[in-house]
């Protein structure tokens, strides 16, 4: 289930906002309880199956953050007493440092085997073949499928026993809460990726407004029309180019532009709606993107870009790494290693290591240029259009379906690749107007464009009625499109 099919929007949303709100006048915990079964029933709605592996390493997270609370292994004889936050930055005992290495080593072992499972096998395969042995036929009777958003809610939990280790947030005494952290439907599978000590105050005490949910409707209504009216269209223009086998010069730049609008219409449109349904049911999540197209550096663009995660490879991977605080060889080396693992966080494939160390390399030769570098003394356009060509030209790592798909089309992006004569077909297709008026329309959003948080901080009768004509626009539009994919859906 999506944010944007026709069930969500007009069954799933209605009921649970009506069960909730039911449940206005009672204490909080029991609209906790309603949103953990709403969000188990959203988690399962595709893999069923799934949902006691999500429930099982919930359970794991909540049973080791009492053990470091209490400095006890025996949870049944503490689970009942109250919960003391530890002092931050403060000494932790052998058992408080080996249950966070439990919770670790469960998590990164969960995520790990179904998501990289596969990815190591078909490595090993391509290796052995390459060495003329004989490959390893693992898939003809096992195939590990990865669960829906493993990546994004394996993150969360994680975050938050490492803040009840380190001193930044308390531990929940009661499962239910910490459940419906991890469940909340509105960022399961996609994110934000919300820190633990961000949200644990609203876990336990949240207001419901006028407000707050018309603010919330606003919010998702304009991301349903950034993923229907923008994200779709430059996304099949994408999917032409990308699976077209060969597209020369221009149609190879202009289809991953096309991606490049895309992913961050698609996933800033996504971040949308989880903060606009987090807003009606009384939380306020935090901002995820803030126009990263308009980066005058990939160092800015990393600050613009998927927050959520930034924050969190920041947090929790680059500053206990050493950070900028062990010399600049290893400040370097801890840039390109996080981005690197970055891009393995999103998918298990070649391309995104590569897409990572493009990233990584990139933020590395910054910092080592500093501010007064060639770079930083042009023109911030210049700045700004030379960075977004190097985004593009990494989005394509992101996009093709396996490395020699992804070299053969940066090959035409550089010129290089013989023109083939049945390469001017697809330009009938793509270059069509409403593809083009989409792409245009997109990018004059993406450099000149309010953007939704700032749109909505303040609603008039005015933009109140752009935003329903534009919701209702794009339920329209959604009814007669068959391409609808979400592509953080995957990771």
């Amino acid at each position: 289930m999506v944010f944007s099919s026709h069930i969500f929007i007009f069954y799933f949303l209605p009921l649970a906002l009506a069960a909730y709100y039911a449940l206005y006048r009672a204490p909080q915990r029991w609209q906790n309880v309603i949103l953990i079964l709403f969000g188990y029933a959203f988690y399962g709605w595709a893999e069923p199956q799934f949902i006691p592996l999500m429930f099982a390493t919930t359970l794991v997270d909540w049973l080791v953050s009492l053990v470091i609370a209490h400095d006890n292994w025996k949870v049944w004889q503490v689970w009942h007493q109250p919960v003391v936050r530890l002092v931050e930055g403060g000494p932790r005992s052998k058992v408080q440092k080996r249950a966070i290495v439990v919770s670790m080593t469960a998590n990164l072992v969960v995520l790990g085997f179904f998501k990289y499972f596969n990815f190591g096998v078909d490595s090993f395969n391509a290796l052995a073949v390459s060495l003329g042995m004989e490959s390893w036929q693992w898939d003809t009777f096992f195939r590990v499928i990865l669960p829906l958003g493993i990546s994004f809610y394996t993150f969360q939990a994680m975050s938050y026993t490492i803040d009840v280790y380190r001193g930044e947030a308390k531990a929940m005494r009661n499962f239910l809460d910490f459940s419906c952290f991890v469940s909340m439907f509105p960022h399961l599978v996609a994110g934000p990726i919300l820190k633990f000590s961000y949200l644990a105050d609203q876990l336990e005490s949240r207001t419901l407004t006028s407000e707050k949910f018309a603010r919330g409707a606003a919010f998702f209504g304009m991301g349903l029309a950034k993923k229907i009216l923008l994200a779709n269209p430059c996304g099949k223009v994408a999917d032409l180019t990308f699976n077209a086998g060969s597209v020369g010069f221009a149609d190879s730049w202009y289809g991953a532009v096309a991606y490049a609008f895309q992913i961050y219409f698609d996933f800033s449109a996504y971040s949308d709606m989880a903060i606009g349904l987090g807003l009606m049911l009384g939380f306020i999540f935090a901002k995820n993107f803030d126009s990263p197209y308009k980066s005058a550096s990939i160092t800015e663009f990393w600050r613009r870009w998927h927050i959520s995660l930034s924050s969190w490879l920041r947090d929790y991977l680059y500053i206990p790494l050493g950070g900028n605080r062990k010399g600049e060889a290893r400040t370097y080396i801890n840039l390109v290693l996080v981005m690197l693992l970055g891009g393995l966080w999103h998918g298990a494939s070649w391309n995104f290591v590569i897409w990572g160390a493009i990233h990584g390399g990139m933020l590395a030769v910054e910092r080592a240029h500093g501010k007064h570098g060639f770079f930083t003394r042009l023109p911030r356009p210049v700045q700004v259009a030379l960075t977004f060509l190097i985004v593009v030209f990494a989005w394509v790592f992101f996009r093709a379906k396996d490395l020699p798909t992804a070299l053969a089309y940066c090959s035409s992006m550089l010129g290089l690749k013989t023109p083939h004569a049945s390469e001017g077909l697809i330009a009938g297709v793509i270059y069509q107007p409403y593809y083009l008026v989409s792409i245009l329309l997109a990018g004059f959003i993406a450099w000149f464009g309010v953007q939704t948080w700032d749109w909505t901080r303040k609603l008039t009768p005015a933009k109140a009625m752009v935003i329903f004509l534009l919701f209702w626009l794009a339920l329209l539009v959604m009814a007669t499109q068959s391409y609808n994919p979400f592509i953080y859906f995957i990771f």
